[in-house]
């Protein structure tokens, strides 16, 4: 499974980067039944990949996109993390205990995802030693790195959190300081714990004090230094 890739804010980011060597591990033989048991679909901006409580059948491999993992509680949505291209997705339901999703998953881009039937994933993970003991690293490296995202919910002030934001949507997805945000502001407090509310003042905050430049999507991360500073004080 790929690994994720160490940067200064590993800790406390939203979102998670992996490559794809974990399919290297497999045999040709096993590659071939990861093939003959899954299926590449493309889903539209906004559309939901499958439901918390629904019925576990796959794991899920984002091709290409951005997704959304979050728990849905009444009106109230809790974003766990952002996922990019070559993510393994629905990990926690490969054990025999878990038969039902423990989340949901919505694009935030067009995306395409593999679906690969979940009990030949079991099956491969009880055959193949190395496959299964880099599965077992990811899911040790989310874990760590949504313990630092819940540090960073409950401890920071609201203006860290959004700088954490931010900074990830930088440094991770557009690797630029100027990009189209592609999360509406009801996303951001997701991801923050703020209300829409909230974010749409700490925006302007932020764009008063020239730290960002704002055009509609458009936004542009002026003061990187001073963001770092906001985030790690928060």
């Amino acid at each position: 499974m790929g690994q994720i890739i160490e940067t200064k804010e590993t800790s406390k980011c939203s979102i998670f980067e992996f490559d794809q060597s974990w399919y290297e591990l497999l045999t040709e033989s096993e590659k071939l039944l990861i093939d003959e048991n899954s299926v590449s679909i493309g889903f539209k901006k906004g559309e939901t990949v499958c439901k918390q409580g629904a019925f576990a059948s796959h794991i899920y491999f984002l091709e290409e996109g951005l997704v959304k993992v979050y728990l849905e509680e009444k009106n109230n949505n809790l974003i766990l993390m952002l996922s990019t291209r070559n993510s393994l997705l629905g990990l926690p339901a490969i054990y025999d205990a878990i038969n039902k999703m423990p989340f949901s998953i919505a694009t935030y881009t067009n995306s395409r995802i593999r679906m690969i039937d979940i009990q030949v994933f079991r099956q491969l993970l009880k055959r193949n030693p190395v496959f299964s003991y880099r599965i077992i690293n990811l899911l040790n490296e989310s874990t760590a790195q949504i313990y630092g995202r819940f540090f960073s919910l409950t401890k920071k002030q609201l203006h860290g959190r959004l700088a954490d934001i931010l900074l990830c949507l930088s440094n991770k997805i557009f690797k630029s300081n100027s990009f189209d945000l592609p999360l509406s502001r009801a996303d951001l407090g997701d991801l923050t714990g703020m209300s829409t509310e909230s974010v749409i003042r700490m925006m302007k905050d932020f764009k008063d004090d020239g730290l960002i430049e704002m055009d509609c999507k458009k936004i542009e991360l002026l003061d990187i230094l001073r963001l770092e500073r906001i985030s790690e004080f928060g």
